[in-house]
């Protein structure tokens, strides 16, 4: 293995041996922390499956990262979603991901929201009138939320209902991007400090990884407690 990827297997795993491993957000979680874990890299000829399955050729990136690191696990975040070959059994993708990525949905749903029927814009308007107008409006409300993240695959989960999604589709395939449609801020880029532009999956990546090494190698400090979480208080617990 060489290029992009050289070594990067070795050192996310390398990091569970780190003094300060517990210190990397998203790792030291006992329901849904990926705890510098890897799942076994696909072959070319399960990468090929996935691919039929959902209809669409994956990002360069990417698709290295799945054939020489791993499919899934340790990431940004909470990890990376595990990507399995599909089986007899695995139902058809939806094809969502095959489908044009967009990217001027997100001020389309805005320019939408700012338009929402109200009863003070129709006040001769009868009950039944206002009623039909307002079923067009919130079922094409309904459809650009669910097309802004056309053209994507959802490859990570940030917590507090914020995805990480990767262009499958049109000129900025291989970017990321954010789900933050739980906000109301719609699919917005990946931004990165003293970086401009789009950002590709494996600046993302080893951007996280650069860091992750940083703070689970610097000094040997313990943890601190637990943190529990209960009748929504913050409590520490060992």
């Amino acid at each position: 293995m060489g290029g992009t990827w050289a070594g990067v297997r070795e050192r996310v795993l390398a990091l569970r041996k780190a003094p300060r491993w517990w210190a990397v957000f998203g790792a030291d979680y006992p329901d849904h922390g990926h705890n510098f874990e890897l799942l076994p890299v696909l072959t070319e000829e399960q990468l090929e499956a996935v691919e039929r399955r959902f209809g669409a050729e994956l990002p360069q990136e990417y698709r290295t990262f799945l054939l020489e690191v791993g499919a899934g696990g340790a990431g940004p975040e909470y990890g990376l979603f595990p990507i399995e070959p599909p089986g007899p059994d695995t139902p058809p993708a939806s094809g969502h991901c095959a489908l044009p990525f967009r990217p001027g949905l997100t001020a389309e749903l805005e320019d939408h929201e700012c338009a929402e029927p109200t009863r003070a814009d129709r006040p001769d308007a009868d009950d039944d009138a206002f009623a039909a107008v307002y079923a067009t409006w919130d079922a094409r409300h309904d459809e650009l939320l669910d097309a802004l993240t056309e053209g994507t695959l959802c490859i990570g989960h940030q917590g507090c209902g914020y995805y990480s999604l990767l262009v499958v589709t049109g000129p900025l395939s291989g970017t990321m991007w954010d789900d933050v449609r739980a906000v109301g801020e719609g699919v917005v880029p990946v931004e990165l400090i003293r970086r401009t532009g789009h950002v590709s999956f494996a600046e993302w990546y080893l951007n996280w990884l650069d860091h992750a090494e940083r703070r689970a190698w610097d000094g040997t400090t313990e943890p601190p407690p637990r943190l529990q979480f209960t009748s929504g208080r913050t409590t520490s617990g060992g």
